[in-house]
């Protein structure tokens, strides 16, 4: 079963997902809120998830920021939606940064560095790296 991963914005959702064996997180897709159930509904309809893991931001001193409170009700939504798959949050401090060094560095063209979504999908993928990697303790 896969392990899916949100990179949750009030304006663009990246979304990475693990292979079945849950070795690898791939940058699946960044979707607009509004329609982010349905697209998980028909993912689900294909390949199987066992977990969410959601990118909780955070401030430096680890209090939550301002975006916190509609993670919450993201996580909220999912786990009434989706009351047989666990939803568990993470520390997202600095991905949005990680993924712009990382974007910065990949060699793409400037035109497709630009693209805004790219960075929420690349955070939705460093999320779901660190989850992994946290899990492996």
């Amino acid at each position: 079963m896969r392990i899916m991963a949100f990179d949750y914005g009030t304006k663009r959702i990246g979304i990475a997902v693990t292979d079945p064996l849950q070795i690898i997180a791939t940058a699946l897709t960044t979707i607009h809120p509004n329609q982010v159930i349905q697209y998980i509904k028909d993912y689900l309809q294909k390949e199987a998830v066992e977990t969410f893991v959601v990118g909780m931001p955070k401030q430096l001193d680890g209090t939550a920021s301002q975006s916190a409170m509609h993670v919450k009700g993201f996580i909220r939504t999912l786990k009434k939606t989706f009351p047989t798959i666990e939803a568990v949050e993470v520390d997202e401090r600095f991905t949005s940064k990680m993924a712009s060094a990382t974007i910065a560095q990949s060699g793409l063209k400037r035109s497709k560095r630009q693209e805004k979504g790219l960075v929420d999908t690349i955070s939705a993928v460093i999320i779901l790296q660190s989850y992994m990697e946290g899990k492996q303790v």
